[in-house]
C-alpha cells in the first residue's frame, strides 16, 4: 500500500526536530494537504501537541514494544491521508542493544522504509556541518537521510552551505530550507516530562502559526513533499484482533490524566468496547455501568491540592476497584490510589505515600516477568513497558519483576487478579493476549454485577 511519509530526526535531543516538524505540518496544513503524525518512541507529549493544538491524528511507532509487522501496519493504520510526517526521538541513531542502535529512530526509518530528513542545528557552524551530515550518512550501510534542514541558520549561511552540500554529496541528500532564530515568543516551554502539556499553553496555537509565519519562505515544502511522496510501498501482515461482547471502559482523561496511547485505546475499541471518559479534576464519578477503569499518567502533582477536594471522584474509584471492577493505574493513576501524594489525601486504595525525588527514577525501557497470576496473564507471562517519572512511593510493589536492557533488575507493580498499579506504562497493542486477559476480566465483573 502507498504511504507518502517523511521521518524528520536531530543529531540530538534539542537539534531543533519538534519545531520543525510544528512548523512542517502547520504549512502543509496551509496548503490543503490532508495529514497524520507519528511520534517515534514511548513519549506521550508531541502526539497530544499535534492532535491537540495542530488538529492532526498522532500515535506512537515504538521499536521497542513492535515487530516490524506491527510497526508498519500502526504507520499504515494511522495514516491514509495524503502524507504522514513522524517526528524522531533523541538523535538519529540513539538507542539500546550492544552498538547502541536497537530501538532507535533509525531502527522506525528502517523497518518502515521511510524516508528521513535529517534537522541540525546550525548555529555557530558552517563547513563543519558537513562532517556531521556525511558521518550520519556513512554510520550505517543504508542511513535513509534523503534530505537536511538547518535549524538556527541565516539565510547567506544556507546558500554557501546549500552550494558545498551540492558540491560534496550531488544528489543524493539535498536541503530543504532553513529555520531562523527565532524569537522568544515562538518558543515553547519545558518541563521535565518534555514538552508541557497543550491545554497548558496559553495561545499555543497562534505561537506556532507565528513559527510557520516566519518558516514559510524560509522551508522548501515542495522538497519534502517530494521526498515523502518517494517512500516505499508498505507491506505487512496485519495481527488478529478478537471480538467479543460490548464492555463500557471508564478512561480518567485531563489535564491530570492524559498519558495514553491512542492505539491501545484503539485496540479495546476493535475488541468491543465503549470508552467512557471522565475527569477527576471535575470531581466526576465514575460514569454508570462501568465493567472496567483505565487510570493513566500525567500531572496528578501539580493538581494534588484540587484531588485532594474531590471526594466524589476519589470515593467512585476507590469504591469501584474494591468491589473488584478490573482497573489499570499507570504511574500518576497509581500514584492516584495511593493514601498520599505529595502530602494530600488520594483515594486510599493503596497503602503508600508518593513524593518528589528530582530525578529520574527508574528512567527507560524495561521487561516485565510476573511473578504470580495477574490481571494480564498467569505467573511467567512478560509485558514489555517503559518508565519516566520524577516523584516515586513508598511501595512500588513486588508483583514483577523489572529488567533494563543493560540486566539492571527491580521488583515492581501492585497486582491483583483485578488491579494492575504501578509506575511502569504499558502498550497494550502490541501484546493483545495481555490486553484479551484485561478484557474478559471485564466481562467477568460485568456479568456478576448484572
Amino acid at each position: 500500500m502507498s504511504n507518502p511519509r517523511v521521518l524528520f530526526a536531530g543529531v540530538s535531543s534539542g537539534s531543533g526536530k519538534t519545531t520543525a516538524v510544528c512548523a512542517v505540518l502547520s504549512l502543509l496544513k496551509r496548503r490543503g494537504v490532508k495529514l497524520s503524525a507519528c511520534k517515534c518512541g514511548p513519549d506521550y507529549i508531541d502526539p497530544m501537541f499535534h492532535s491537540s493544538v495542530l488538529g492532526i491524528k498522532c500515535s506512537n511507532l515504538d521499536p521497542f514494544f513492535c515487530d516490524r509487522d506491527l510497526l508498519r501496519c500502526l504507520l499504515n493504520e494511522n495514516s491514509g491521508v495524503e502524507l504522514t510526517v513522524i517526528e524522531g526521538v533523541m538523535g538519529y541513531y540513539d538507542g539500546t542493544g550492544e552498538d547502541g542502535t536497537d530501538n532507535s529512530t533509525y531502527t522506525v526509518a528502517s523497518q518502515t522504509e521511510t524516508p528521513v530528513i535529517l534537522v541540525l542545528n546550525a548555529k555557530g557552524a558552517a563547513a563543519s556541518l558537513l562532517a556531521q551530515i556525511e558521518g550520519f550518512l556513512n554510520f550505517c550501510k543504508e542511513s535513509r537521510i534523503k534530505g537536511v534542514l538547518f535549524n538556527r541558520m541565516t539565510e547567506m549561511n544556507y546558500k554557501n552551505i546549500s552550494r558545498l552540500l551540492k558540491q560534496r554529496f550531488g544528489n543524493s541528500i539535498v536541503p530543504v530550507g532553513l529555520i531562523p532564530e527565532l524569537p522568544e515568543k515562538c518558543i515553547i516551554p519545558s518541563r521535565h516530562l518534555g514538552l508541557v502539556t497543550a491545554d497548558e499553553i496559553t495561545e499555543l496555537t497562534s505561537v506556532l502559526q507565528k513559527t510557520a509565519d516566519i518558516c514559510e519562505n524560509t522551508i522548501d515544502i515542495n522538497s519534502i513533499i517530494e521526498i515523502a511522496n518517494n517512500a516505499e510501498q508498505l507491506n505487512f501482515s496485519s495481527p488478529t484482533i478478537p471480538q467479543f461482547d460490548k464492555i463500557n471502559l471508564a478512561v480518567a482523561r485531563d489535564e491530570a490524566f492524559c498519558f495514553y496511547y491512542k492505539d491501545t485505546i484503539s485496540l479495546f475499541e476493535k475488541m468491543g468496547a465503549h470508552i467512557k471518559y471522565f475527569s477527576p479534576l471535575a470531581n466526576e464519578e465514575l460514569p454508570k455501568n462501568a465493567d472496567g477503569l483505565l487510570l493513566g499518567g500525567g500531572y496528578p502533582e501539580l493538581y494534588s491540592d484540587i484531588l485532594e477536594k474531590n471526594t466524589v471522584s476519589k470515593e467512585s474509584v476507590k469504591n469501584a476497584i474494591l468491589s473488584g471492577m478490573p482497573t489499570i493505574a499507570e504511574c500518576g493513576g497509581f500514584q492516584y490510589l495511593g493514601n498520599k501524594l505529595d502530602g494530600k489525601k488520594m483515594c486510599g486504595v493503596l497503602s503508600l505515600e508518593s513524593f518528589e525525588t528530582n530525578k529520574l527514577v527508574r528512567f527507560g525501557y524495561v521487561t516485565l516477568t510476573a511473578k504470580e497470576d495477574n490481571l494480564f496473564g498467569p505467573v511467567g507471562s512478560v509485558l514489555k513497558a517503559h518508565e519516566f517519572h520524577y516523584w516515586d512511593s513508598t511501595d512500588t510493589g513486588n508483583s514483577f519483576i523489572a529488567e533494563k536492557p543493560s540486566g539492571k533488575k527491580w521488583d515492581c507493580v501492585i497486582s491483583t487478579p483485578t488491579l494492575y498499579a504501578g509506575y511502569p506504562h504499558l502498550f497494550l497493542c502490541a501484546n493483545v493476549a495481555a490486553a484479551e486477559n484485561f478484557y474478559g476480566k471485564c466481562l467477568e465483573f460485568r456479568e456478576n454485577r448484572q
